[in-house]
């Protein structure tokens, strides 16, 4: 019996809003990929754009070999986990969906798997090409299998796995691989990695998917190059918190505590952070967990300079950093690419360890500011765009279903 593997993906940049997905049917005894689905649905939620990713690629896998035998791979935890009978289906848009992908294969001749958002990235790239579409304004319909297509000669060559040119634009399916901000971001969904459920209390909850991972992210306090606006990363002189920085921490940590929901602390290997974190930690009555992977950027030969003297000392290297996350800093620092990647690790790393708890990780800025960038899907260059006080609070809060919601950035009210 042949049997197909089926991955699937689908997202909403907003929720709703507007809405693709993408599905991939591959031969699970070559590795060979035999068809693609992608397609623009209009304004829609993330979840119901994935249950229509699933459908797509079941059927287009039943057209291949309705004998087959299916394994599903999604990284959606919603989906496989409801499909697999072990959570009740509540949402009404989803429970038709989730009838009609029952529909396509009998039970016994179809599994389906969780796998990291990292392994999923040919369906990934197919929903957001299908929603960048959308954006544009082009038709999109369910692409023809690749099978097929590979059949009609000159009608549609290949120029690479997956891309197809000059098909009537009725039927045109953009598959390219996506930019170098989708390349530096291998741990995250490009652009549909971001949910809106209801908050409820605390940092915030969602309906029917149980407790969120919440991180409550909170930036050291001042040291004394903060004031003065130098570049201050893990390559450089490590230096304390000052006496303001030291009163911040006092602060934010009364504020913490008056709010009572941290369950445990993680902080950066760095003095500034660690000198933070106990702050907090003696009011809390907590330990705290030293992470090197939330260390801040490395900015090699600029360390301890400001941002006018990096500009008349090396303004070449300066002018390339800015124009591309993949530039390291001068004296072999470290990109915002290799940052972004390394905090990605470490957030996956930290939600395995911190499953449905609160968590306050003491960290830095670019750490702080590439977290909420990968959670709300947005480029490498809003790093630039977004402003990180001393002492400051966030908040990103990782659902069951690989979504992540913005819940707070930047809140200094605790040191007014």
């Amino acid at each position: 019996m042949r049997e197909f593997i089926v991955e699937a993906d689908g997202g909403s940049r907003g929720n709703p809003g507007p809405a693709g997905y993408g599905a991939v049917v591959i031969d699970a005894a070559t590795g060979e990929t035999l068809a693609e689905r992608a397609e623009y649905i209009g304004i829609a939620t993330n979840n119901v754009a994935e249950y229509r990713g699933l459908v797509a690629g079941l059927r287009a896998a039943h057209e291949l070999d309705p004998a087959a035998r299916v394994r599903v791979r999604m990284d959606s935890k919603l989906v496989v986990e409801q499909l697999s009978g072990r959570w009740k289906i509540k949402h009404p848009d989803m429970k038709p969906l989730a009838a009609e992908a029952a529909r396509v294969f009998p039970s016994d001749r179809i599994t389906y798997e969780w796998m990291p958002r990292e392994q999923n990235k040919h369906a990934d790239r197919l929903a957001n090409e299908a929603m960048d579409a959308g954006k544009r304004g082009e038709q999109w319909s369910p692409s023809e299998s690749t099978a097929e297509l590979l059949t009609q000669g000159s009608a549609a060559p290949r120029k690479g796995r997956g891309e197809l040119r000059d098909q009537p634009p009725q039927t045109r399916t953009r598959t390219t691989p996506g930019g170098e901000a989708a390349k530096a971001d291998a741990d995250a969904r490009a652009a549909h990695n971001v949910a809106t459920p209801a908050p409820s209390t605390g940092w915030g909850a969602a309906p029917d998917m149980g407790a969120p991972t919440t991180f409550v992210l909170l930036r050291h306090g001042e040291t004394p190059l903060t004031p003065q606006k130098r570049f201050s990363g893990s390559g450089g002189t490590d230096p304390s918190l000052s006496d303001v920085g030291r009163e911040q921490a006092e602060r934010v940590a009364a504020a913490l505590a008056a709010r009572g929901t941290v369950q445990a602390i993680v902080a950066s290997p760095l003095t500034r952070t660690r000198q933070t974190a106990a702050a907090v930690a003696a009011r809390l009555g907590l330990d705290v967990a030293i992470e090197d992977g939330l260390r801040e950027t490395d900015f090699g030969a600029w360390e301890g300079l400001t941002f006018a003297e990096v500009q008349e000392r090396y303004p070449e290297d300066l002018k390339t950093w800015l124009a591309s996350p993949k530039a390291e800093p001068t004296g072999g620092g470290e990109s915002f690419a290799a940052t972004a990647r390394r905090i990605a690790t470490t957030r996956d790393k930290l939600i395995a360890s911190y499953a449905g708890r609160t968590v306050l990780l003491v960290s830095h800025v670019t750490p702080i500011k590439s977290l909420v960038r990968l959670a709300i899907g947005a480029p490498p260059e809003s790093l630039y765009r977004m402003e990180l006080s001393a002492a400051s609070l966030s908040a990103v809060a990782y659902y069951a279903d690989g979504n992540a919601s913005l819940r707070l950035f930047n809140d200094t009210s605790h040191l007014r």
